[in-house]
């Protein structure tokens, strides 16, 4: 039905306190609790003999499944059931289950009978169940199918995260008056607000209600708004007077035109007002229903050559991407835990948030409107399309239950969709299909543009597109929307780091009237791994953060982009991926608990407006390094402090280092360590106010002669084949670097460029990195250890393959090139004697396996510790070694 306006009887009020509480006949209650679980079909699932788990939700059944070391996790049926008690108080209403999230095929049904279902798993859904209770009983039986298996009409179809099953977000019975907003068809809160003029003077407000009349006779209503502002003073008023027809639906489109002097929402300020939205009994003077929506009155724009402006300011957008889910928990989180990634966006310093791939937890949008961040909302539409109507009209009610269910945000000013939607195209290169795809992929883009505009012409469109201009130009993805977006990767999947300048100045010149954003970048990071000579692809925290130096510097130097989003806000589950962590994706600023890395401290010091000082590597604290040459009893490491001060001091145990200028928010030091604990200080001051931080490092020194008598030998830990430094997360056990042999030191006799890398997910270790290196063609390998009893450890993994490996779309930036292994076999001797005998590893433990051989040595001479590698097949190999004295 149109919307209709009917004459207002309009009263501003200034300065009055609502009188009357909150209404309590809009009843929501969560039932999350006494749930039980089955993963698997069935066909009579409340008979005796099915095997039920008891859970609480949130739920997901592939929180350990799909991060464990076996290929894939489960996709398919699950069952859940409740015994949900009835409450005397519900008779006569209209009761609605409401989820929030259940991913992704649902079929809910009520004491045993179907109540509704819904497709998509990360928009919200009521199902009607009045009809199904019987209000005799204290209880009803809830069951709720569930299935997360793969669905070529159901997007998304494939993508570079998890798609976890489970009801994994909170589920509520809601209980109405039949006079009421419209919950059903959306899941929305049935108001809809704008604000069509806002300036610095003066705000108009319109609200759009959706209004349900499930009586079997006509209903005289008052629909009443008031707009509370933040202390919950009144301050305008407005209501209609109407007759809702038995049994349907109405819109009401209400405003209000005078706000004077409107306290503007904006991210250093990011004031809310508060819309109540009342459905009067007429006659009775009833309250039948009472929603409550948040405001925030602003206006923006942007523009393809002067970026973002917000209430007439130019603000450069900067923030990150955030994935839903968690360390061991899936996507099944609990509200705290949305709420302080939104904290920690903030805390870094970021205004920007790119809600992907697809609409999250309700209280994330909750705290961006809260915390003053400008957000980005998108469908799950990732890397393809299903080329039928089915597929498509799916999209559609999931972009419908988007919008309308996070319509009153103010924090939301873009609706996106298609990301990527060209990398993994369909049918072959230059075939008639594949042109064919193309154009249905321009096509069903149209009309999801055409829905959103039609929907909310108050905000722009945008598609995210990976970076290949041409495609992206010649199938229109780059006219359709209002905003481009760009995942940008060069120095990552990309080898140049400045084919980030080059592709920006391309658009700039070929789409200049197109506002653009940059709506991904990042390099991955194992915070176990580090290096004082990163390089592209390596996964060490360092090159991360020399990554993001890059691209924030460029960011800034453009006006014309708009924004940028980081890849990602943490590291993320990513099921077949076998980076430096299998099952994860590693580009986050933070960890999957959400421990910060170097370049999120680095961020705080590029984006914080308040003095900043943070100590780089936190999460570096147990180190090891070799002596200095001189003896000096320390080991000299690199340390960088991130400010945004134009000087800063370091202490080390109270000693000062010395101040250092401030250049583009990094300051750095030769930090001189010693053996055992080290405490670093820095001291920065702005207008004489000291900003500090402080960390502990556990120091672990290698004396630069193995067999000095002032630091003697206990134990050496070395990856072999790489050249950055592993931490333990379990032990705390620190592995070096190789290095080519030293006297008096240790290292590979021969060619010790002759290495191996390979990103594989290694089976039967948490310590994947030191496998996934090794010293290839290994002949002789020294440590000149002083005499003594020694237990050395080998570590093995056969990394080649004669197995066709599955092509990794996400692996771009690995030059390694698959090789066939060939039959490998070869004896291990230490000293000339025969410790491990025709070692085939193929053979004898399987491709890509951890292999641990522990054995004890005495060395009784200055010859040290010589192990040699006798190949009598193929190449002999060595990933890692730890050599440890017993006395």
């Amino acid at each position: 039905m149109n919307p209709f306006k009917l004459p207002l009887l309009l009263l501003l009020i200034t300065s009055i306190s609502l009188v009357q509480a909150q209404s309590t006949v809009r009843q929501k209650i969560s039932i999350n609790s006494g749930w039980k679980f089955h993963q698997g079909e069935l066909t009579q699932p409340f008979a005796e003999s099915v095997d039920w788990q008891h859970i609480a939700l949130p739920h997901s059944w592939n929180a350990q499944d799909a991060t464990d070391e076996e290929p894939g996790y489960y996709r398919g049926e699950a069952w859940y059931t409740k015994e949900l008690s009835i409450s005397p108080n519900w008779k006569g209403k209209k009761l609605y289950l409401f989820f929030e999230g259940a991913n992704q095929e649902a079929e809910v049904f009520v004491n045993g009978q179907k109540a509704g279902s819904h497709i998509g798993g990360y928009t919200r859904f009521a199902i009607p169940m009045t009809n199904l209770i019987d209000f005799e009983k204290s209880t009803a039986t809830i069951a709720v199918k569930l299935n997360n298996r793969h669905n070529e009409e159901i997007p998304p179809l494939e993508a570079d995260f998890t798609f976890f099953g489970g009801i994994y977000r909170d589920v509520y019975v809601v209980a109405l008056e039949p006079v009421h907003t419209d919950l059903e068809k959306y899941a929305s809160s049935g108001v809809q607000i704008t604000t069509p003029q806002v300036s610095t003077e003066q705000a108009e407000v319109e609200v759009m209600t959706h209004l349900v009349n499930e009586q079997k006779q006509a209903s005289k209503v008052e629909v009443q708004q008031l707009i509370l502002d933040a202390d919950k003073k009144v301050i305008a008023k407005v209501f209609n007077k109407l007759t809702l027809k038995p049994g349907l639906a109405a819109d009401l489109s209400q405003n209000i035109k005078e706000i004077k002097n409107p306290h503007l929402w904006s991210i250093e300020d990011p004031y809310l007002y508060t819309v109540v939205t009342k459905i009067i009994d007429s006659k009775s003077k009833q309250v039948l229903d009472e929603v409550e929506n948040s405001l925030g009155f602003r206006w923006f724009k942007f523009d393809g050559n002067e970026g973002f402006s917000l209430n007439g300011k130019h603000v450069k957008l900067i923030g990150t991407n955030r994935h839903q889910d968690y360390l061991s928990l899936g996507n099944a989180l609990p509200d705290a835990l949305h709420i302080n990634d939104i904290k920690l966006l903030k805390a870094m310093g970021g205004n920007f948030l790119r809600i992907a791939h697809y609409p999250q937890d309700p209280t994330i949008l909750e705290m961006c409107d809260k915390l003053g961040i400008i957000t980005s909302v998108e469908i799950p539409i990732v890397n393809r399309v299903t080329e039928s109507e089915v597929f498509l009209s799916n999209c559609k009610q999931m972009m419908t239950e988007m919008i309308r269910q996070n319509f009153n945000h103010p924090s939301v000013v873009i609706w996106a969709y298609m990301n990527e939607v060209l990398l993994r195209p369909r049918y072959g290169n230059d075939s008639d299909e594949r042109k064919a795809y193309y154009k249905e992929i321009t096509r069903q883009a149209q009309e999801l543009e055409n829905l959103i505009r039609k929907e909310d012409p108050t905000r722009y469109t945008m598609i995210p597109n990976h970076g290949w201009f041409e495609g992206y130009r010649d199938t229109q993805l780059t006219q359709i929307p209002m905003i481009v977006g760009w995942n940008l990767y060069p120095g990552w999947y990309g080898a140049d780091i400045h084919g980030l300048e080059k592709f920006l100045e391309r658009h700039h010149q070929e789409l200049s009237d197109k506002p653009l954003i940059i709506t991904e970048y990042g390099a991955g990071a194992d915070p176990r791994l580090h290096s004082f000579d990163p390089k592209r692809f390596d996964f060490t925290v360092e090159y991360e953060t020399y990554y993001h130096k890059h691209y924030v510097e460029q960011i800034k130097k453009y006006p014309f982009v708009a924004g940028a989003n980081v890849w990602n806000l943490n590291d993320f589950y990513s099921s077949g991926r076998r980076d430096a962590v299998p099952q994860v994706n590693n580009k986050g600023l933070v960890t999957q608990d959400r421990r910060p890395k170097d370049a999120f401290y680095y961020y705080q010091a590029a984006l914080w407006k308040e003095p900043f000082v943070g100590l780089g590597s936190k999460i570096w604290q147990y180190r090891a390094g070799v002596e200095d040459a001189e003896n000096t009893g320390v080991s000299s490491q690199e340390f960088e402090v991130y400010s945004n001060l134009d000087k800063v001091n370091l202490f080390l145990n109270g000693q000062d280092l010395g101040e250092k200028q401030v250049n583009k928010n990094v300051a750095s030091w030769k930090v001189p360590f010693k053996n055992g604990i080290n405490w670093l200080e820095a001291i920065g001051k702005r207008d004489g106010k000291k900003v500090k931080d402080f960390m502990q490092v556990n120091f672990q020194i290698q004396p630069y002669d193995l067999k000095s008598k002032k630091w003697p030998f206990e134990e050496i830990r070395i990856s072999l084949g790489d050249h950055r430094y592993f931490v333990d997360d379990l032990t705390h056990e620190v592995w070096m670097p190789d290095q080519m042999y030293k006297a008096g030191q240790w290292g590979e006799k021969g060619d010790f460029q002759s290495k191996k890398e390979n990103p594989s997910d290694i089976l039967g270790t948490n310590i994947d990195p030191i496998y996934q290196t090794q010293q290839y063609d290994i002949k002789e390998y020294q440590l000149d250890v002083p005499a003594g009893k020694y237990e050395v450890t080998f570590y093995f993994a056969e990394l080649l393959s004669n197995k066709e490996l599955e092509k990794l779309v996400y692996n771009l930036g690995n030059d390694t090139k698959q090789e066939k292994a060939s039959k490998r076999v070869f004896d291990v001797y230490i000293n000339g004697n025969l410790i491990i005998d025709d070692l085939n590893l193929a053979e004898q433990y399987g491709e890509r396996v951890a292999v641990e051989i522990k054995t004890e040595v005495f060395v009784e001479d200055e010859k040290g510790l010589q192990l040699t590698f006798d190949a009598s097949a193929g190449q002999a190999v060595l990933n890692g070694l730890k050599v440890r004295k017993e006395y």
